[in-house]
């Protein structure tokens, strides 16, 4: 163990000072409902973007993306695609100003201003509350878990179990680190609510510029005295149909990861994960913390701007420390330790590395940068499954004339109760990964269809949604039974059938929403997509009423934002591997469609 009591006192004055945030800020998030869950609305987008960023820098993510870029090397950027990362895109061009021009709370209460508020629209309502909680209940204990096996590397339970008047079983040892870090977190967002998170994670991701860019230059000491030894094309960003990375007698155990992965032929792999991906970013944003990011912002021209920011301080500092670490894992091979009763376990290379490698008092500080992360993004996600009990259930169902004093009691009492339900998860669940999946696959595996065609359809309907999240949950839960040897993104065409059937025979077979709703919807979202019965009707009543007739330039822009945002993954990644005509390749290309998106995108922002 290579923690010292320098990394243990820098761990211990971060904890005390996101505690201290949280008890400075309880009086004005206790002043309103939307003070607490929202921030007032009156944060900067800049602040709200850095915070969303912060809390998807997580431990177990950033894991798996320099397990990744060790073994497929710069071709790995695409992977996260399966996410997939370029939604950021499509919610800074034109999702996020549809979002938040609905002034709603929650996702589910989004539903309410689509479906109208008669007794068929609570159907929509109700399934998109469970959706929520599910997945923030999950990702809950995924982060909860995945930061107790980290912690659990740096600090093994031999050195600490004298100081602990009680027993702990082996098995148990993660979970008892996970629920004291888990605690702190509960208490400043808690209290503080999303002002609290917001402020916490700033302080977290300015730490982690700080260690991203130190790892990265230490990469870069190492690799300027020692030889990079790389299969074939590692180097390379692009691909054909196969990737043809051959590790033979330099790791062989990774040509048998390779194998397992399932990403081969990698260019049929390519194509479903892109038509997924434009899928999901067409959807919008799943009912959790980046939802609730982008209500919170001032107006819909800052939530395009918080989106934005996303990305530009995000991919950079990420990459930085993904590629430093993966440099310093191939550089040192032989000197960390990888290996497991199965094999080598690649996804151990980040705890690994930086256990051997980073002097003592920087370590610190990156174990307080990763768990930072969890902490912001645990935090962000417990705050938006607040939101869906307070605001959904116990205001709209329980007691809808509640006072401040009432709600603030109430968000207190969620918060116990979400936390206590995600920990409870986080026992019973077999490891990350399995709840991971679970997520993914069953979970916004059914998400989907529903969800682009609320946006784009108008006889699109409550029980149309319904029965599009039902049919695709299901059949997203059931498909793995059958399917067992094929990754979920296989048989993800046969889900998307089943839900957009269930989808368009629901809302066919049942009486379009009220009229009246569908007018106010379409008036103050202003979406494209099929709205002409619609938009006729508001046109007759008034002529000034002009559509949105954007599709062509939103695409146009969603297109160069996504070659933009890969360029700026791809320049750090080309920084530290010393290979200046790529930096410089990379950086003109950015340049470029930073300069047309500012031409085409940022001048045609609305000011509402």
């Amino acid at each position: 163990m290579k923690i010292q009591l320098l990394d243990i006192i820098v761990i211990i004055a971060y904890l005390i000072l996101v505690s201290v945030i949280g008890i400075v800020l309880k009086k004005q998030a206790q002043r309103s409902k939307n003070d607490y869950l929202l921030g007032g609305k009156s944060m900067p987008y800049w602040m709200l973007g850095v915070s969303n960023a912060s809390g998807m820098f997580d431990i177990s993510g950033t894991a798996w993306m320099v397990a990744i870029m060790f073994i497929y090397g710069v071709k790995s950027i695409w992977l996260p695609w399966l996410w997939p990362v370029f939604n950021q895109i499509f919610m800074m061009v034109y999702m996020s100003i549809w979002l938040r021009r609905s002034n709603v709370s929650t996702g589910a209460e989004w539903m309410l201003t689509r479906f109208g508020t008669n007794k068929d629209a609570q159907l929509s309502h109700k399934i998109i509350i469970a959706f929520a909680l599910l997945s923030c209940l999950g990702f809950m204990a995924y982060g909860f878990i995945g930061l107790g096996k980290f912690i659990e590397i740096f600090i093994p339970w031999d050195v600490v179990k004298g100081y602990v008047p009680f027993d702990v079983a082996p098995e148990y040892v993660a979970h008892l680190y996970g629920i004291i870090f888990t605690l702190f977190t509960v208490f400043y967002s808690l209290l503080g609510g999303m002002k609290s998170i917001v402020w916490a994670d700033l302080i977290h991701y300015v730490i982690m510029v700080f260690v991203s860019f130190a790892v990265a230059i230490i990469a870069m000491q190492a690799l300027s005295n020692h030889l990079l030894i790389v299969p074939k094309g590692w180097d390379d960003i692009f691909f054909g149909k196969e990737l043809n990375l051959d590790w033979s007698g330099i790791i062989d155990e990774v040509n048998t990861k390779i194998a397992s992965d399932g990403f081969s032929p990698f260019g049929y792999f390519f194509a479903l994960m892109t038509a997924k991906g434009i899928l999901s970013s067409l959807a919008g944003p799943a009912p959790n913390y980046d939802m609730q990011k982008v209500l919170s912002t001032k107006s819909p021209r800052e939530a395009a701007l918080m989106s934005m920011i996303v990305n530009v301080v995000l991919l950079p500092t990420r990459y930085l420390l993904i590629i430093g670490i993966t440099v310093l894992g191939l550089l040192f091979f032989k000197d960390i330790n990888i290996s497991t009763a199965t094999g080598s376990d690649f996804e151990r290379i980040l705890p690994a590395a930086l256990n051997t490698f980073i002097p003592s008092g920087l370590l610190g500080l990156i174990l307080v940068g990763l768990m930072g992360a969890f902490m912001g993004t645990f935090a962000g996600t417990f705050n938006a499954a607040q939101a869906y009990m307070v605001n959904d259930i116990y205001l709209k169902s329980i007691n809808p004339n509640a006072s401040n004093k009432q709600v603030a009691r109430m968000n207190y009492i969620t918060g116990l109760v979400v936390v206590f339900i995600s920990i409870m998860l986080g026992f019973f669940a077999k490891d990350v990964n399995s709840i991971l999946q679970w997520i993914v696959s069953a979970l916004y595996g059914g998400y989907i269809a529903a969800n682009v065609l609320k946006w784009h359809w108008w006889r699109f309907n409550s029980y149309g949604f319904f029965w599009g999240m039902f049919a695709g949950i299901a059949s997203s839960m059931i498909l793995p039974t059958i399917f067992t040897d094929a990754l979920p993104l296989y048989y993800f065409p046969i889900i998307l059938l089943l839900s957009i059937i269930g989808s368009v025979a629901g809302s066919l077979l049942t009486p379009a929403t009220d009229t009246e709703v569908l007018k106010s919807f379409y008036k103050n979202i202003r979406p494209w997509g099929f709205w002409k019965p619609i938009d006729e009707l508001v046109k007759a009543e008034d002529p000034t009423f002009e559509a949105n007739r954007e599709f062509k330039s939103d695409m146009f822009n969603v297109l160069v934002g996504t070659i933009a945002q890969t360029a700026i993954t791809a320049l750090p990644v080309y920084v530290v591997l010393l290979m200046p005509m790529h930096v410089g390749i990379a950086a003109i290309i950015l340049g470029i469609c930073a300069f047309i998106l500012w031409k085409t995108w940022y001048k045609k922002l609305p000011n509402d």
